[in-house]
C-alpha cells in the first residue's frame, strides 16, 4: 500500500505492508522528534541522526521494560503453576 506522510514539511510517498493511519501516526511521531531536535539550530542531516537516535534510546528503554514484565509474568506463572500442582490431590494428572 503506498501512503503519502510529511517530515519536515516535505511530502513522502511510502509503500508499506503496514496500515497507512499507522505510518502516518508514526511520521507525525518522527516529524515531532525531529522539529524537537531542530530547535538547536542543527542542519537537517543532524537534526535527523540526533532524532533517530533518540527514539532508538526510546525504543530500547521500551524494550528492556517489557522483557522484565514478561519475566515477572513467566515467573508468577510458574509460581501459579507450582500452587496449583501443589493443591491437586496426588496421583491425579494433569489435562
Amino acid at each position: 500500500m503506498a501512503t503519502s506522510i510529511t517530515i519536515r514539511g516535505r511530502q513522502y510517498t511510502v509503500r508499506s505492508d503496514d496500515d497507512g493511519e499507522d505510518l502516518q501516526q508514526v511520521a507525525k511521531y518522527v516529524d515531532s522528534k525531529m522539529a524537537e531536535v531542530a530547535r538547536s539550530s542543527f542542519d537537517e542531516y543532524t537534526v535527523a541522526l540526533i532524532a533517530a537516535l533518540n527514539i532508538a534510546s526510546e525504543y530500547d528503554r521500551f524494550r528492556r521494560e517489557v522483557a522484565g514484565r514478561l519475566d515477572d509474568l513467566d515467573r508468577e506463572a510458574a509460581a501459579v503453576g507450582a500452587i496449583l500442582e501443589a493443591a491437586l490431590p496426588e496421583g491425579e494428572e494433569q489435562a
